[in-house]
């Protein structure tokens, strides 16, 4: 499985609720995701997703709550 192989390239890959995740690169992206535009080994993609994804909560909860104030 692509997953365990460290040499595999991923896409990391975004949903409508800005979370991300990583996918292999040979098989399409999943009905719900887009590509990111960034893509590597699963050690790098990781890394970019650490680095980009700073607030965890889904982005409906993000504008509900800016709405609440």
């Amino acid at each position: 499985m692509a997953f365990d192989d460290g040499d595999a390239t991923f896409l990391v890959v975004i949903n409508d609720e800005a979370q991300y995740s990583i996918w292999p690169s040979y098989r399409p992206v999943p009905a719900g995701w887009s590509a990111s535009g960034f893509s590597g080994t699963k050690t790098a993609c990781l890394a970019h997703i650490d680095e980009v994804w700073t607030d965890m909560r889904p982005m409906s909860l993000r504008r509900a709550l800016d709405g609440a104030h």
